[in-house]
């Protein structure tokens, strides 16, 4: 049988998703709890590789797993297992799934959300899960660049040099920014991003937002299709896997 893990986990001390020679991940802790129930190893596929110190909400995998188990049984045993081994994360929902699912090339689309914490003072609650940035940032001006980004584009300005994608031409259905009090929420989404794309597109108009660039810069940044044209990439610790649409 083929099941869909739906998985909520802390990316701070983690290697990201995929299975590292020198530290711990997402991928591995899962193959050690699977290798645990079933009795032999099985590579656990998900729908993005995560980078170290990235989160998630709603990562998606599948595992193919011999048993008679009922799926809330599976995550209750994965769970247990997990904690076990002191893993930062957890199985939210796991459902039975065709044996033609696929985590990662089923997937019709993926949301990220980034968070900043624009105030003077440091969080020490919030430590390693937001972006702290103590210089006011414009909301306004933010927003007005954005739309730049909106569409079908080249987007070689913000994809990062590791980058493996075949092609950098993207569509990006959706970066809306809103603020919660001190926090200021960039939500994307797009069937697949580059790698970094999120963070770079942030890190650049963080610098719209405190006066280092105008909005219209945007689209000039774009048109560029020059990584070296962007401002910085935003740290991972802000950035959040979502949900992934199937």
């Amino acid at each position: 049988m083929r099941y869909k893990l739906t998985l909520e986990y802390d990316g701070t001390n983690l290697l990201g998703w995929q299975r590292q020679l020198d530290g711990p991940s997402v991928q591995e802790y899962l193959e050690k709890v699977l290798e645990t129930l079933s009795g032999y190893h099985s590579e656990v596929a998900a729908a993005g590789r995560t980078d170290a110190g990235v989160h998630a909400l709603g990562q998606v995998a599948h595992i193919d797993f011999d048993t008679n188990m009922e799926p809330w049984k599976i995550r209750e045993a994965f769970n247990a297992n997990l904690r076990q081994l002191e893993a930062p994360v957890v199985v939210l929902n796991v459902e039975p799934v065709s044996s033609d699912f696929h985590a990662r090339f089923s997937a019709q689309g993926r949301g990220y959300i980034y968070r900043i914490l624009n105030r003077r003072a440091p969080s020490i609650l919030l430590a390693n899960r937001v972006w702290w940035v103590p210089v006011e940032l414009n909301i306004a001006k933010m927003q007005a660049g954005a739309k730049h980004l909106i569409g079908h584009h080249d987007f070689s300005s913000f994809r990062a040099a590791a980058c493996q994608a075949k092609s950098p031409v993207k569509t990006l259905d959706k970066l809306d920014i809103s603020q919660n009090n001190d926090e200021i929420i960039f939500t994307v989404e797009a069937r697949s991003f580059l790698h970094h794309q999120v963070r770079n597109m942030v890190g650049t108009l963080k610098m719209v937002g405190e006066g280092k660039l105008k909005a219209d810069d945007i689209k000039i940044i774009l048109d560029a299709k020059n990584r070296a044209a962007a401002g910085v990439t935003a740290p991972a610790c802000g950035l959040y896997l979502s949900k992934v649409v199937y």
